[in-house]
């Protein structure tokens, strides 16, 4: 295996880890916190709150760092055109991750704790999560089209 091959079956695994990791919190962590806001948002309050960051905060740059390299390897080779539009897809998830998704959910985990359920609070933290489904599916489908560009053959990609 070369140098290219090696960063690029990287690239997708760093790639299914994110992927993974979406699951995970879409199957185990937000049935829970959305269930019964202020009340359910506990989880994440607190000495002992559950710190979603601190898989999120890294493993965004390495993928970006393992795409962009991958990229770079890759440039006159077929599995290019894989590679772009797994980049560009994740770079556009990202903006619309931080621009929407991580300003919304801080905005509903710091709710001052309550055991009376707001009804408001249940609505967007309910949006919320129908949003970042349709954002895991993107997600999926990107890795999809990374994920075929290993089927590739080594021959270069005429310019």
């Amino acid at each position: 295996m070369n140098n290219r091959d090696f960063i690029y079956a990287l690239a997708c695994l760093s790639f299914a880890v994110v992927i993974g990791g979406a699951v995970y919190e879409h199957l185990a962590v937000v049935p829970r916190w959305t269930m019964a806001p202020p009340a359910s948002l506990s989880m994440f309050q607190g000495e002992y709150g559950l710190n979603p960051t601190a898989f999120w905060k890294p493993i965004h740059p390495i993928t970006l760092l393992l795409f962009a390299t991958s990229l770079v390897l890759s440039w006159k080779w077929k599995r290019r055109k894989n590679i772009l539009i797994a980049t560009i897809g994740y770079v556009i998830v990202l903006v619309v991750t931080f621009a929407f998704f991580v300003p919304e959910l801080i905005a509903l985990t710091t709710t001052a704790y309550s055991q009376t359920i707001d009804i408001g609070l249940v609505k967007r933290a309910k949006l919320w999560e129908m949003l970042s489904l349709v954002r895991l599916t993107v997600l999926i489908m990107l890795s999809l089209v990374l994920f075929l560009g290993m089927t590739k053959n080594e021959e270069r990609h005429l310019l």
